[in-house]
């Protein structure tokens, strides 16, 4: 005799989009692109993009919780290179590490002004790949594709302690969406007498900025303080 009274509900459709604006539980997996970090413990963890010298953390983000629960949306992190700022660090690494602090603000239900030592250490890392496992409340988005592409699920935002239904998010509890409508991408103006890719190249001489604000290497990086 098979019983399947406590079996799950069977998942969405392939391919069907979650509604825009879902509030969700959502667990980062990092998958690994063959590109070395700034350190040991990231050898190997990073990809790299497919036209310029950014490089980015490639995460798949898996539903935990909510009628949704086991779905999943990709998004990209780019943690080096590509367009600097007039300091010459990588803009898109600075809004990247914003989104990693937030991630661990809301997994470890750090208060985001709380700047006391203990706070401070948990925000601290030894390497990116200790953020392989972490566990955040998140509000999810339907981006628009570009012409020829389909639409497809985006982080819009990670939910931090003090947000409204922050708790019952983390307790997988059902909370209505708050839609984002993204608007559609504007196709990129062409320049006049240069290729239109030519106004997406990397600045010159953008370094590795991240690399300097990273932890110094070490042989066994213990466990963040997250992860306890």
């Amino acid at each position: 005799m098979f019983d399947f009274n406590d079996a799950e509900p069977q998942m969405g459709p392939i391919g069907e989009l979650i509604p825009d604006g879902t509030f969700a539980r959502l667990k980062l997996k990092i998958r690994p692109g063959g590109v070395d970090g700034a350190v040991p413990a990231d050898k190997g963890l990073l990809r790299s993009a497919k036209s310029g010298d950014a490089k980015m953390l490639d995460c798949e983000l898996i539903v935990m919780s909510g009628p949704y629960a086991r779905k999943r949306l990709w998004q990209n992190f780019t943690v080096a290179g590509g367009k600097t700022d007039d300091k010459g660090q990588s803009i898109a690494w600075k809004i990247s590490k914003s989104t990693f602090r937030a991630m661990i603000e809301s997994a470890t239900g750090i208060d985001p002004k709380d700047m006391s030592d203990a706070a401070k250490q948990k925000r601290t890392i030894q390497s990116l790949s200790q953020l392989q496992g972490i566990e955040f409340a998140a509000r999810i988005m339907i981006e628009p594709g570009e012409p020829g592409y389909r639409d497809q699920n985006r982080l819009a935002n990670v939910v931090i302690r003090g947000e409204p239904n922050y708790e019952a998010i983390m307790r997988g509890e059902s909370v209505e969406a708050d839609p984002v409508n993204a608007q559609p991408k504007k196709p990129k103006a062409q320049a006049s007498g240069a290729p239109a890719w030519g106004s997406d190249a990397p600045a010159q001489n953008a370094g590795n900025s991240w690399a300097s604000q990273s932890q110094p290497a070490q042989a066994a990086a213990p466990a963040p303080a997250w992860l306890s």
